[in-house]
């Protein structure tokens, strides 16, 4: 039996980053999450311990800071794709890079009906994300966005499932709907405004669930990825993981009360968790793309 080394990846994980624009009186922040890997030629170091392709993790992180440094950082999707063509462009023996980015989003703070130039609140747990992937001098990115929080207060059923011996769950024609949507879609290519498509696909996923009648969570995962494929033609795929964030009625008749769908137990664990890819029929797959990333 023959052993060999299979596929591997390092780096430098969850490099934090807050960049200041200072450009004008009016500042800008960026809040990013940072994580590079590198593959290629790396079967020396496995198998004898010779680093010498080994760019250390340590100069991966300096590399995050220097780029935002020499300039803007603008889009994640761009500074992603500068900084995993950078690693493979000039580190010796790497072939592929893997950067990903998550986005911490900040707002003005309002003062005096306007918006102050250099205070900022936290806009929330959401966050937008990327995956940038190099691959022998190919580009791929997949965008997205993780812990967007929705509800619905109506509009959503339940009902129609198996029974066996051990349900006990009633069912329902009106429930609270809840999730906390993550969200990746893959772009065709590169040709695209980042900013404009992430803002117009998250509108477009929002409205979605809104308008759903849903039957079950599931419907809702497929509308919301093929609404968001049918008005965006420079995207491929979309994955969705939305746990279902349960509420329970309580029961109020101890007190002599009737509770019409108005009171709530909000359970964090355990939750059911929806997940699936929606996908165009006429493109092909790229696995390279998602490469260690979460399947959904």
């Amino acid at each position: 039996m023959g052993i060999v080394m299979g596929p591997n990846q390092y780096g430098k994980a969850e490099v934090r980053l807050v960049a200041i624009d200072r450009s004008t009186a009016r500042h800008g922040i960026k809040d990013l999450t940072v994580s590079t890997s590198l593959r290629g030629d790396l079967d020396e170091v496995h198998l004898t311990g010779d680093n010498g392709n080994v760019l250390p993790t340590d100069t991966q992180k300096n590399t995050v800071y220097a780029f935002a440094k020499e300039a803007p950082v603008g889009e994640i999707e761009d500074f992603a794709l500068r900084l995993g063509r950078h690693f493979t462009r000039t580190a010796e023996g790497i072939t592929g890079a893997r950067v990903l980015v998550e986005e911490h989003a900040w707002q003005r703070i309002p003062v005096g009906g306007g918006e102050h130039d250099h205070a900022f609140s936290r806009a929330g747990d959401e966050k937008r994300t990327t995956a940038v992937t190099i691959d022998d001098g190919r580009a791929h990115v997949v965008s997205g966005l993780k812990d967007l929080v929705v509800l619905k207060s109506t509009g959503s059923e339940f009902w129609g499932y198996p029974k066996d011996r051990y349900t006990t769950l009633a069912e329902t024609t009106d429930r609270i709907l809840a999730t906390a949507v993550t969200a990746r879609w893959r772009y065709l290519g590169e040709d695209v405004d980042w900013g404009k498509s992430f803002e117009s696909i998250r509108a477009t996923m929002l409205e979605a669930f809104a308008t759903t009648h849903s039957l079950a969570l599931q419907q809702s995962l497929y509308e919301m990825g093929k609404a968001v494929l049918a008005a965006h033609e420079e995207v491929a795929e979309v994955r969705l993981s939305l746990p279902n964030k349960h509420h329970f009625l309580v029961d109020l008749e101890f007190c002599g009360l009737t509770n019409d769908n108005e009171v709530f137990f909000a359970a964090d664990r355990p939750y059911g968790l929806i997940e699936g890819v929606v996908t165009r029929d006429d493109v092909e797959p790229q696995p390279r793309a998602w490469y260690s990333l979460p399947e959904f």
